[in-house]
């Protein structure tokens, strides 16, 4: 049973990648709503009724697209990196790393995704889980500011959070490295300069 199940999972396995690579160029070269199954059966090279096989919804689609972004641009262990140093003024350092290294890799798909999200609920949800997690991920790192008495006087965690989130907007990246083209070494030197200005207490070094 093993033998044979093996190259109908191998096999499986191509057909979703390749329709999570079909959905992933649509998106960020035509547009978020040039997504429909029907587009990404055609781009994968397989009939509609393997799309919904792997995928009863686009929105189950667009799950399994985000959570493969997170593995195939090597999202996580950039993030972990932030999660890793030895404190939290290391941390802030190293967040402004983690979005200069990672977040260009999904700038397309962001960007598509913002575009349409007003008339798009599955853009929305998409959207609404990406903001969510990068909320909480500023949370938890003013957070840890907050604990070892770093955090900028003035500021809560909550506002210092939100704060964090907006310099996060894609607006920035794609403004310093497509219209200024800045490197993306030069955009981690400056970002960390600027989080370090603002969250940081003027005597915290």
């Amino acid at each position: 049973m093993d033998v044979i199940a093996q190259p109908q999972n191998a096999r499986s396995r191509r057909t979703s990648e390749a329709l999570i690579r079909a959905a992933r160029q649509l998106i960020e070269q035509e547009g978020f709503a040039a997504l429909t199954m029907s587009a990404v059966a055609e781009r994968a090279g397989v009939s509609r009724r393997a799309v919904y096989l792997h995928y009863p919804s686009r929105a189950h689609l667009l799950a399994a697209l985000y959570r493969d972004l997170g593995q195939s641009e090597d999202l996580a262990s950039s993030l972990q990196a932030v999660w890793d140093s030895p404190d939290a003024s290391a941390a802030l350092t190293e967040w402004a790393e983690h979005i200069a290294r990672s977040h260009p890799r999904i700038l397309g798909i962001i960007r598509a995704v913002e575009r349409d999200r007003h008339r798009d609920r599955d853009a929305a949800a998409l959207w609404d889980t990406a903001q969510g997690n990068w909320l909480k991920g500023s949370r938890r790192l003013m957070g840890w500011l907050a604990d070892e008495g770093l955090l900028a006087s003035g500021l809560t965690v909550e506002t210092a959070a939100d704060l964090m989130w907006a310099l996060m907007s894609i607006d920035v990246l794609d403004r310093l490295l497509n219209e200024r083209r800045w490197s993306r070494r030069r955009v981690a030197d400056h970002l960390a300069r600027l989080f370090r200005a603002v969250f940081l207490r003027p005597d915290a070094g």
